[in-house]
């Protein structure tokens, strides 16, 4: 079926691909033109439409409404179903097969990843000009060599590695910088009685690696390199790989590409918060998976101990299995061990570890270091937290592309990262009176039951700052002797004693600041004497 010039056909990839949605002209205009977008871009987004109009209801008068491509609300509508696409339809394959790979045989998932991979025929949107089609070609390409990845280590667990080797020496000719392709190439050659060729490709891809980027084939590689050249027996046996994705390991070589498990634990007695979780899981849910380059991001500001990094977890184990691969989690603040605030190259470093890299392998500077890591998260579906950054500056070398998504805190608002990034943010203030007392009632557990006067004047006195509520209710446990109204009066007055008129948030704040920012246990005296607080907010 003829579809047009180029642009034409542009306009129907791009509504095919999220076929039954409406798409906005603004978002078709995006879609087509890079850069400079003529006067006349909206007028031709039309003249592209009916085009198509006529090509694919050809008996449709011009007075008539269309039936396959429809005119809604400012945009339009592919009718159709989004199986009928190829690129949705893999898509469900191969998530179809991820599910499968939990059973006991492998065969039911290598079905059903030969037939996500049967759907290819040649490059994706091939000769399909503009932004739109590039970045779909480099995702669905990258999530292709996904399925091999994951399809060859099935063939292998199932003793199938000679019918493995065409499929996978295509793939690394096609990415010879793809480490995983290239080890289970090796393997399978192994075991197909091909050493010399299993020499050969690590060969290659050593040769390659130091020329293109000057540094040496990963841990794993060289391990899987060194067992082949000891013929070490247990790379014979069928059944016996490295399954990554599956997140378990079996007896052969044994490559460091474990999925990461970061995250910190939730806060104990996470209370409120309701519309913002909401808000933040039903935006990042509108975030489109192929088209639009851009991670979805959000970022949670605030004062500290407004709770931000508790709620950004609490929406982080809420999203968990919609990023199988794993988490990352780095506090660039340096309220950890480190001390000191990272700089993006320090926390790069840090990533770069936890996803297997030796220090001897990460390039020296940032944008080396930003490269890999993006290369490494390329085609993955992984979860990055960023707790407490100080800045855009510090957060842009850090956030991926493609189909992982980034959970960011800190104190100022990231404008800049809505405005160039499309991040969502969100800014964060106190509890709700009621769910401040919620909150102190659950942690201190009987200590105030029936004491509702007292629960009160303590959220006032905190300000309905989390930590600040926190730290009350550890030194009311750390004082059970004594009398509870004793304990109030003594923090009331350390309060009162220390702030200026309209200044008690501001000395919370540097209460809380000082406790978060330190890393380290409130002092002895203030869990002792809630009047030694005077001696804290001073500093």
């Amino acid at each position: 079926m003829p579809l047009g010039p180029p642009k034409q056909r542009a306009v129907l990839a791009l509504l095919a691909s999220r076929a039954g949605e409406v798409v906005g002209v603004d978002n078709i205009v995006d879609a087509l033109w890079d850069g400079d977008i003529p006067q006349t871009a909206t007028n031709g987004v039309h003249t592209y439409v009916a085009g198509l109009r006529r090509a694919l209801e050809p008996g449709r008068s011009r007075r008539e409404a269309g039936a396959v491509l429809t005119s809604v609300s400012g945009g339009y509508c592919l009718r159709m179903d989004p199986e009928q696409v190829d690129a949705t339809l893999f898509t469900r394959r191969h998530a179809r097969a991820r599910r499968s790979r939990t059973g006991a045989s492998p065969d039911e998932a290598v079905r059903w990843y030969e037939e996500a991979l049967a759907l290819w025929h040649g490059e994706a949107y091939s000769g399909v000009p503009g932004p739109f089609a590039a970045v779909e070609r480099t995702r669905l390409r990258d999530l292709r060599l996904t399925a091999v990845e994951e399809w060859a280590a099935d063939m292998l667990e199932a003793g199938r590695h000679a019918e493995a080797v065409a499929e996978l020496s295509a793939a690394v000719s096609e990415e010879p910088l793809r480490e995983k392709l290239s080890w289970l190439l090796m393997l399978t050659l192994y075991r197909s009685g091909r050493q010399a060729h299993a020499l050969a490709v690590y060969a290659g891809t050593r040769k390659l690696l130091n020329r293109e980027l000057g540094i040496e084939p990963g841990a794993e590689l060289r391990s899987l390199h060194q067992q082949i050249l000891a013929g070490h027996p247990r790379l014979r046996r069928e059944g016996e790989t490295t399954d990554p994705s599956r997140g378990r390991r079996h007896g052969g070589g044994t490559p460091d590409l474990s999925r990461p498990v970061q995250l910190p634990p939730l806060a104990r007695g996470f209370v409120g918060r309701t519309a913002e979780l909401a808000r933040l899981e039903e935006l990042l849910d509108d975030e489109p998976g192929g088209y639009g380059a851009s991670t979805p991001i959000a970022v949670v500001d605030g004062p500290p101990g407004v709770g931000k990094t508790a709620f950004v977890l609490e929406l982080a184990h809420r999203l968990l299995d919609r990023f199988p691969d794993g988490q990352l989690y780095v506090d660039l603040c340096g309220t950890g061990r480190q001390g000191r605030p990272l700089t993006a190259s320090d926390a790069l470093e840090q990533l770069l570890a936890s996803l297997g890299v030796e220090r001897s392998r990460m390039p020296a500077d940032v944008a080396g270091r930003t490269t890999l890591y993006r290369s490494l998260l390329h085609g993955r579906r992984m979860l990055v937290v960023l707790d407490e950054a100080l800045g855009a500056d510090q957060l842009r070398p850090l956030i991926p592309r493609g189909s992982s998504c980034v959970l960011a805190t800190g104190r100022r608002r990231f404008s800049g990262l809505a405005a160039r990034d499309g991040a969502h943010v969100l800014t964060m203030g106190p509890l709700a009176d009621h769910d401040a007392a919620t909150l102190l009632t659950s942690l201190c557990g009987g200590r105030l039951r029936g004491q509702e006067a007292a629960v009160v004047r303590l959220v006032r006195l905190c300000g309905g700052l989390p930590l600040a509520l926190r730290i009350a209710a550890e030194e009311l446990a750390a004082n059970p002797a004594v009398p509870l109204p004793a304990v109030i009066e003594r923090f009331a007055a350390a309060c009162a004693e220390r702030e200026s008129p309209g200044n008690r948030e501001a000395a919370l704040i540097r209460l809380v600041e000082w406790e978060a920012g330190s890393g380290r246990e409130v002092p002895e005296p203030v869990q002792v004497d809630m009047a030694d607080v005077r001696t804290v907010v001073l500093r």
